[in-house]
């Protein structure tokens, strides 16, 4: 098996992961994934497809990600496992499309407008 190459995106994080044939390990930005994550919730999210799909220990994964916060490099790195889990084998589709793990979630933080507080909130205006 060659090594497979997909990239995914969530807010302003791009993860580009490398997926090989192997025992398991994963290694995002040359560190394991217990000190890159170290909370449970985003480890579950990096290993969410290959619980779906009974691949836990079968591939070893290699990943670059930058941009964003914890959260979304997590996200960014569970959509391409999903999207190389699914060129890899396309059954994989029919049990990672429904749990939602391969749309590409489109919500990004709306910019500041010029004159205004935030993107939304505007100056408060007292009358005299």
């Amino acid at each position: 098996m060659e090594i497979i190459h997909k990239i995914g995106r969530r807010k302003t994080a791009v993860a580009r992961v490398y997926l090989s044939q192997g025992s398991g390990n994963i290694t995002i930005n040359d560190k394991d994934l217990n000190s890159y994550f170290p909370t449970k919730t985003l480890q579950y999210k990096v290993n969410q497809p290959f619980t779906l799909t009974d691949n836990v220990d079968s591939f070893d994964v290699n990943v670059n990600v930058f941009g964003g916060g914890t959260t979304g490099q997590a996200e960014a790195i569970r959509l391409a496992l999903s999207r190389a889990l699914c060129e890899l084998d396309a059954e994989h589709r029919l049990t990672l499309k429904p749990e939602g793990l391969l749309t590409r979630d489109p919500r990004m933080v709306e910019r500041k407008k010029f004159g205004q507080k935030k993107a939304r909130k505007k100056f408060q205006f007292s009358k005299r």
